[in-house]
């Protein structure tokens, strides 16, 4: 049985994989899915369907035998029942003569096929470099639990080994025993009475285990989720847990304003307002700041939005950071090693985006890609860059 990548799979390493050379044909296959029944029985007839769409132009360049060999793999996945009962709000498809990968992505893709040279990747990289993502640590002393999103939907991710779940998981036998020591009582919303039972002793000892467990906590979520994802957390808590948490905590991406409510009370629509409530403000003044950055470079020689004139940037390492239209394509060609560009009609399903490749061009570059909505776009050119010199 295939086993697809998860949204936790999808990571820039991953990314970049698929933007390194791969003998062609390099097939890239792209549908919206459902999360629940009835709506995701039609899903897989619809990947069928795409499927047909890959063969028939497979079929215009490559014999029988060779393009039934190219989707075989893709064949078994239209079959397998367990993968479809699983599936989020979109899904990519990449395969070619040595790779296959799908995966399962929390947010809805346009649905589109493409045989080229090389993988369609802007879905992937509008998910994983769209700046309206973030990340919520619900906390609490019991457990916690770490869940990704942006502003459409907000999703649970499983735990890698190595991040403490419990409070237990971190300190071990050096827990101060018993734990139930400490016990905070009240609303959800509001201040809540702590009470501490039993000695003194014993109940400075539990917010010192406390203060581990934190501290803890915020290590593993560092290193292992913040570090790789560049994106914001956000802390959900109990009011009282905030200042200790902020106080202990190194994470320079941790959100100042989080969500001062019991996490475990909280509907799952309720916490995702919530986190976009507080992540809202930090993406409206990020989108507001790269639009002036550009306009400046612009007006000093150092920007542009020409497609030709980034390419060649591109190709000699002068983009430091591009903005891409999430909803757009350009239809064509580019030389990695010039940056010349070649347009091509948008019915020619062997040519690439080149909003796409000029992307994967400033990425190995050393660059930065971003991709914003279009009307967060400065102009309507599809790309925005800033060069370096």
């Amino acid at each position: 049985m295939i086993k697809p990548s998860t949204r936790i799979g999808l990571t820039n390493e991953v990314l970049a994989g698929f933007s390194s050379d791969h003998e062609p044909p390099c097939l890239s296959l792209y549908q919206p899915t459902h999360r629940r029944h009835p709506e995701n029985q039609q899903d897989p007839i619809r990947f069928r369907n795409l499927v047909k769409e890959l063969e028939a132009s497979l079929l215009q360049k490559y014999p029988t035998a060779e393009t039934r060999l190219l989707l075989e793999p893709f064949e078994a996945l239209a079959h397998d029942a367990e993968f479809w009962d699983h599936t989020l709000d979109g899904l990519a498809v990449l395969g070619g003569p040595s790779i296959f990968r799908a995966l399962i992505i929390p947010q809805p893709v346009a649905e589109l096929v493409v045989v080229a040279d090389s993988f369609h990747t802007k879905p992937l990289r509008r998910f994983l470099q769209s700046v309206d993502r973030y990340q919520v640590l619900a906390l609490s002393l019991d457990k916690i639990r770490l869940f990704e999103g942006n502003r459409h939907a907000l999703d649970e991710l499983d735990l890698i080994p190595g991040v403490p779940r419990t409070i237990a998981d971190a300190l071990g036998g050096e827990q101060t025993e018993p734990h139930q020591t400490v016990a905070s009582y009240g609303g959800i919303g509001g201040g809540s009475n702590r009470m501490h039972h039993g000695h003194g002793g014993k109940a400075d000892e539990a917010d010192i285990d406390a203060e581990r467990f934190f501290r803890a906590v915020d290590r593993a979520v560092l290193e292992h989720y913040t570090k790789p994802s560049g994106l914001p957390l956000i802390l959900a808590a109990l009011p009282e847990h905030h200042h200790l948490f902020h106080q202990v905590s190194q994470n320079p991406l941790l959100v100042a304003d989080g969500i001062g409510f019991n996490p475990d009370s909280l509907p799952a629509d309720e916490l995702r307002a919530l986190a976009w409530q507080a992540v809202e403000p930090q993406y409206q003044a990020r989108i507001a700041s790269l639009r002036e950055q550009f306009e400046q470079a612009r007006s000093k020689g150092v920007g542009s939005d020409d497609l030709a004139q980034v390419a060649e940037a591109a190709a000699s390492g002068r983009v430091e950071t591009l903005l891409v239209d999430a909803d757009r394509q350009v239809a064509g060609r580019l030389d990695g090693a010039t940056g010349r560009v070649e347009l091509a009609n948008r019915s020619d399903t062997h040519v690439d985006d080149l909003l796409d490749d000029v992307g994967e061009l400033v990425a190995k570059q050393g660059g930065t890609v971003l991709v914003i909505p279009a009307a967060r776009m400065p102009l309507r050119t599809g790309l925005a860059a800033i060069y370096r010199y």
